[in-house]
């Protein structure tokens, strides 16, 4: 197991290295501190600030911490404006949302569709690349964070989706979801004409496997996967 975790802690606390020595509730406030300031702060500022023109680094910072809070759940630019304070327009949200996928830390998953056009102009699903950065900014403890079953279902789908987005960089395979009404399915995986539909779940739910139901009959995918898991209380 990595770090000798087993699964409900790596889900919780992510994984970086750095930290590793103090990613337990004992010592948690070390923890955080280690991630807002060596990690998010350090990579905003080197990474993003220091190499690319931003106009406004305050909203970055914000649309960076309201992606954490959503990660794995679809919000539309309007919605993220409403958020936002001097947002401006969607075009400058879009435009920051790139560069923190470009840092590594933040994305929005397209949804997918079979015109790119289309899948572009969709509202993007929050994916953070490591899912301490999720915890981290959730002021939820390891232990308060198991008990919320709603919190860990959107963690686990959220290490999951980590795991996904790190694997695929470079490869060509590109990461999408997808979503009709209340018909929604977490990952689609696409590398030319080959795709793979990913279900995962902290609980079992029947609307979400009659997702991938709807979806296998409209896009007709080589592959299907579904999971569920639940902590260990």
């Amino acid at each position: 197991s990595f770090f000798n975790w087993d699964l409900d802690k790596f889900i919780y606390f992510g994984g970086y290295p750095g930290p590793v020595s103090f990613a337990n509730e004992k010592n948690i406030s070390r923890w955080l501190n280690y991630i807002n300031d060596s990690l998010i702060e350090t990579t905003i500022s080197r990474d993003i600030l220091l190499m690319s023109q931003v106009n406004k680094p305050i909203l970055l910072r914000r649309l960076f911490q309201l992606g954490c809070t959503y990660s794995g759940q679809i919000l539309s630019y309007q919605k993220m404006l409403g958020q936002l304070q001097d947002a401006g327009n969607t075009t400058t949200l879009a435009h920051y949302l790139e560069l923190l996928n470009g840092a590594g830390i933040l994305t929005g998953l397209n949804k997918y569709a079979n015109h790119k056009v289309r899948s572009r102009s969709s509202s993007p699903k929050f994916q953070v690349y490591n899912t301490a950065l999720m915890s981290a900014l959730s002021s939820k403890t390891f232990t308060q964070a198991k008990k919320d079953k709603e919190f860990w279902g959107r963690l686990v789908e959220s290490a999951i989706g980590a795991y996904l987005i790190n694997e695929i960089r470079g490869t060509g395979i590109e990461l999408y979801y997808w979503r009709e009404q209340n018909m929604e399915v977490d990952f689609v995986l696409k590398k030319g004409d080959f795709l793979t539909a990913i279900e995962v779940k902290s609980s079992l739910k029947k609307e979400r496997l009659s997702g991938l139901e709807v979806f296998g009959k409209a896009f007709k995918p080589n592959r299907f996967y579904f999971g569920a898991t639940q902590p260990k209380l």
